[in-house]
């Protein structure tokens, strides 16, 4: 991968452009982490770069980058640049182009995302990006104050980065953070949900969660339940705890987490419960709650039936039974003889279920 990185840094310097692999690759790369996460930075405006590579392409929102792909493998290219006045706190009002690296760096968020590396394998360190990985602290490029009040989802990347990489806050980050979280209510729920998403996900959940809670961020986030949240491989198990519907999820994640919130009132070892709620919804609600998966996976296998079809008994056999025709009944049928059949008041054969339907339901 970096081999790869450093042709295409070559093929910019021979068409007379400077060019420096930037950011997240270059600081992985220095912490001997593999990282797939290339950015080129450079002084050839877009025009000049889709000249250079004949693949490239500038995405639809246009901010002075260009993508282009080598060896299938997918890299962002970008100008050198000023960003001036940020509105909404977020995004600049507008870009210009200029000629210096390090210009280009002193807009970027965090020390140990400025570091670069030229064509020849070269580092270059204008912001003691190094001395700062090899402390493990985050620190900003400049004002923290300013850097936070500009885009105020760089709150959320710096309590990502040091839940990642295991790093501390610097002290005046963690004023700037506590001066300017308000501000998070300006972002969008999607971006805010995508650094969180990324928070819940690493190895180091448990630090992030604490970082969050240290400086406070729970109810600018809209997230009051963070304190509750026990720790799970299942990130749609975490937000079924948040209960903060205001972020965005699919038809199928909200789906998900409701069916979750509801197995979480019951017991996940309960024969009907497992069974109605099914093994993964129960797992998730049973992890949330320090039961062992395994304990639940077993009692699962165990279940006398895992769905209606499992019945050995089928809607003629009930029709003809009661002697009546087909109707609402019958649901109302199935659902008890589901949980009859669950709790092991009756066998799963089929004369023997014909029989307990007669005896039983007859009112239904």
């Amino acid at each position: 991968m970096l081999e790869d990185s450093l042709k295409i840094l070559e093929r910019i310097n021979q068409a007379g452009y400077s060019a420096y692999l930037v950011g997240g690759f270059v600081r992985d790369y220095f912490l001997g982490i593999e990282s797939n996460d290339i950015d080129i930075c450079t002084n050839a405006k877009p025009k000049e770069l889709l000249e250079i590579f004949e693949n490239a392409k500038i995405p639809k929102e246009d901010y002075g980058a260009v993508t282009i792909y080598y060896k299938n493998v997918r890299y962002e290219i970008t100008t050198f640049r000023k960003e001036v006045r940020y509105r909404d706190c977020r995004h600049p009002e507008e870009i210009i182009y200029i000629n210096s690296l390090e210009e280009d760096l002193i807009r970027r968020d965090f020390t140990i995302n400025t570091l670069c590396m030229d064509s020849a394998g070269n580092i270059i360190d204008l912001f003691q990006g190094e001395d700062d990985l090899e402390h493990k602290i985050i620190k900003t490029v400049g004002n923290s104050y300013q850097k936070f009040s500009e885009d105020a989802l760089r709150i959320l990347r710096a309590v990502r980065f040091a839940a990642k990489l295991h790093f501390s806050l610097d002290s005046e980050v963690i004023e700037a953070i506590k001066d300017t979280k308000h501000l998070l209510k300006n972002i969008s729920y999607q971006r805010k949900k995508e650094e969180l998403d990324k928070i819940f996900t690493c190895s180091n959940i448990k630090y992030g969660i604490e970082l969050l809670l240290g400086l406070g961020l729970e109810n600018d986030l809209e997230i009051p339940n963070l304190s509750k949240i026990t720790y799970t491989d299942s990130l749609v198990g975490i937000w079924a705890v948040l209960d903060s519907f205001q972020y965005p999820f699919t038809n199928n994640e909200k789906k998900l987490i409701t069916s979750i919130q509801e197995a979480l009132i019951h017991d996940n070892l309960d024969p009907y419960y497992l069974y109605l709620n099914g093994l993964y919804v129960n797992s998730v609600a049973a992890s949330i709650k320090g039961i062992s998966n395994n304990v639940v996976a077993e009692t699962y296998a165990r279940l006398p039936i895992h769905n209606r079809g499992d019945l050995k008994v089928h809607t003629n056999d009930l029709v003809k039974a009661f002697n009546r025709k087909p109707g609402p009944y019958l649901k109302g049928v199935y659902e008890r003889l589901e949980r009859d059949v669950l709790y092991e008041r009756v066998q799963n054969e089929q004369k023997t279920l014909i029989q307990y339907c007669m005896d039983n339901y007859q009112e239904v």
